[in-house]
């Protein structure tokens, strides 16, 4: 298989989606309902959270959607708060999350490109929640293109900031693999006409992305034996 262009996904990815995403959903849930217990609950059941558990049910919209469409979600019972002030109000906080990398990510992806390989994030989160996020695990020079859903190209499952990602690093979008941990990343994938190769970090299971992944694998630290990169497959 000739791959020479990769585009993952980030949250589920990159970074293991529970360890990153629960216990600073709860956080943002509580600091919304202002001590309004009642509220409190209604906003975790709307997106699917157990306030019990601190965990997201696998059909919760925080999971693949966007944050404009998490705050469309849960803006009716916000009264004192329109949906771009809520949706700019989740991007800031999305920035204070942990961020739990999957593996070390800076030798990761330093790897991929002494290989040859051109890389780029492409996440529902907003662009600049993404490029804050990857500062802070100082992987942002390791990376040839990042995308939210915010930058112009659409949000997946389009295959929009897919195809911009190959217009970017001149590759044809046949030669990428779309590396992800839900269905909007494999039919993203999918539409682009690229690889796509699922992996098991996220909170989709391997029923739910077999029928549109071309392989499914444990996670991101796998991907250099499956392409054949045996030198860097070593050492991760």
């Amino acid at each position: 298989m000739q791959i020479n262009g990769i585009v993952f996904d980030k949250d589920g990815t990159l970074l293991r989606f529970c360890e990153t995403w629960n216990v600073w959903c709860e956080q943002v849930i509580t600091e919304l309902a202002k001590g309004d217990v009642v509220l409190r609950g209604a906003i975790a059941q709307a997106i699917y959270y157990d306030l019990n558990t601190c965990s997201f049910r696998p059909e919760s919209i925080v999971i693949a959607g966007t944050t404009r469409e998490i705050s469309q979600t849960i803006v009716s019972l916000i009264p004192d708060m329109a949906v771009a002030e809520l949706e700019a109000f989740l991007n800031t906080k999305s920035t204070t999350a942990p961020l739990a990398e999957v593996t070390p990510l800076k030798a990761f992806l330093n790897g991929l490109t002494r290989s040859g390989i051109k890389t780029g994030v492409v996440t529902n989160d907003s662009e600049e929640s993404a490029v804050s996020q990857l500062k802070q695990i100082d992987v942002l020079n390791e990376l040839n293109f990042i995308a939210g859903y915010d930058s112009g190209f659409g949000a997946k499952p389009s295959s929009g900031p897919l195809l911009a990602f190959a217009k970017a690093v001149s590759l044809p979008p046949e030669t990428i693999a779309m590396v992800g941990d839900s269905l909007h990343d494999m039919i993203a994938g999918r539409r682009a006409g690229m690889k796509t190769i699922a992996v098991l970090t996220g909170l989709a299971d391997r029923n739910e992305l077999a029928s549109h992944a071309d392989v499914i694998l444990e996670d991101i630290t796998k991907i250099p034996a499956y392409l054949g990169l045996n030198d860097l497959a070593k050492v991760i």
